[in-house]
């Protein structure tokens, strides 16, 4: 494997719910290399979305290491985890998470402020023309489709240039050919170098990845290589274009 970018070992996270303890997570063990493309798949309850938020550093676990690109995180504070997010993590979510009284183009220069950086307004420009919305920057997420919505949070994400993209169920609310052209680029993110990390419960989704990790009862039962994974760009010509039939 090539360098790890996420390495997680022995990894606990338990709920206090009442007078019971929910075992969310039993012991994992994990690594992650640079340039991966992996999918998290399980069942509802599995530990599948307890631990992206783990590795995400919104969460800290119970016990356990974790190290995001060799920094350990697991007993980190939250302004320490915070400044671990904006330097080597971008975050695109099933719900898009957008400011709704601002434009695409202010929701993308948000994580440059946190960040302390000049030039914003150039540098969301470019991320947006990256996702092909470089026409629609100055529009709200109310007068863009989910699918140019979830374009605005995938440049969000990477506005930063982040060592890791992770992407919370990104195709959840997406038809299908959106959920396509979502894909391809996130596809295009990984063979530029990028470790994406998707969670998503559609097997057809995990297949454009080249790794599926599944979890179950808080472990992992089968951490596979995906044969021949779907090529984006290739699907897309096998589905019906809804302008095409308009014309």
């Amino acid at each position: 494997m090539s360098k790890s970018v996420i390495e997680v070992k022995n990894l606990t996270k338990e709920y206090v719910m009442g007078d019971n303890i929910v075992r969310a997570l039993r012991g994992v063990d994990l690594q992650i290399g640079e340039g991966e493309f992996v999918a998290i798949m399980g069942p509802s309850g599995s530990g599948k979305s307890t631990f992206m938020n783990m590795i995400g550093c919104l969460d800290r676990p119970t016990s356990g290491e974790y190290f995001v690109n060799g920094e350990p995180v697991a007993a980190m504070g939250d302004n320490q985890l915070a400044d671990i997010r904006n330097k080597y993590i971008g975050f695109v979510f099933q719900n898009f998470q957008l400011l709704s009284r601002t434009s695409a183009l202010d929701n993308v220069a948000l994580p440059l402020v946190y960040a302390g950086k000049k030039n914003r307004k150039q540098i969301a420009q470019a991320a947006l023309e990256k996702v092909g919305l470089g026409s629609r920057m100055h529009h709200r997420p109310n007068e863009l489709s989910g699918g140019q919505q979830q374009r605005v949070a995938i440049a969000r994400a990477i506005v930063n240039d982040p060592l890791i993209i992770l992407g919370d169920e990104p195709t959840g609310n997406l038809d299908s050919r959106t959920a396509e052209e979502i894909m391809m680029l996130f596809q295009d993110f990984n063979a530029s170098g990028k470790t994406v990390i998707i969670v998503t419960h559609e097997e057809d989704v995990a297949r454009h990845c080249k790794r599926i990790i599944r979890f179950k009862d808080g472990k992992v039962v089968l951490d596979e290589p995906v044969v021949n994974p779907t090529d984006a760009r290739e699907a897309l010509k096998l589905l019906p274009d809804p302008d095409a039939a308009l014309a």
